[in-house]
């Protein structure tokens, strides 16, 4: 009997967990024996290796995404010695992969009967939807958003970007890693008011 796998887009704004929740279910297969692999865009080179960390401190070695990988091809090689594919894939970092690179897993999914987490960002710094996130949203056959809480109570929906001096930046090129000192996550209403403020200081344009 063919096994039937599903597509999973989680989501959330940047220190609500996602990282953490994808090593954590890579600990729970290893501790029942099932198979897995981690895969992580290449875009993301902030440890300069080949893992997956989180910012509690955990870490996990992955297999890199590059822009040219065919991941239906990457991961319908991978077979154990009885012949079958992992039962998993995780992904980290989604937002970065193309919606190709979506499409593949996806028919990863409905070929060989394979799991596919995704773990990432839904919108860039601007607040639109990331090429991967995108693809994700239209594709995926469970989404879930991994929700966090901003400073004044309500949900973050904002990963905004800030500089040295805690402003926040409104233009510059979408892909930017950074950590706690180039990114804030907030809800719209605090984002929005913030824009405001700088704009009646004649730092940033509404």
């Amino acid at each position: 009997m063919k096994r039937i796998g599903k597509l999973y887009f989680r989501y959330g704004t940047m220190g609500s967990a996602k990282t953490a929740m994808l090593l954590t279910t890579a600990y729970n297969f290893e501790e029942r024996g099932m198979a897995y692999r981690c895969f992580k865009p290449v875009v993301d080179t902030r440890d300069h290796r080949n893992v997956i960390r989180s910012r509690i401190g955990i870490e996990r070695e992955c297999s890199w995404i590059y822009l040219e990988t065919n991941l239906y091809e990457e991961i319908s090689g991978m077979r154990y010695s009885d012949g079958s594919h992992p039962d998993w894939i995780l992904v980290d970092e989604a937002q970065f992969l193309s919606p190709e690179q979506v499409d593949q897993l996806a028919k990863v999914v409905d070929d060989f009967g394979i799991n596919v987490v995704c773990y990432g960002l839904r919108t860039d710094f601007r607040t639109h939807l990331f090429e991967g996130s995108k693809r994700l949203l239209e594709v995926a056959d469970s989404i879930d958003e991994v929700k966090s809480t901003c400073s004044c109570g309500r949900k973050t929906i904002v990963n905004a970007r800030v500089n040295s001096s805690g402003e926040i930046i409104t233009e510059g090129e979408v892909v930017e890693i950074g950590g706690n000192e180039r990114y804030i996550a907030v809800c719209r209403n605090c984002w929005r008011n913030k824009r405001i403020e700088q704009s009646r200081k004649g730092q940033l344009p509404i």
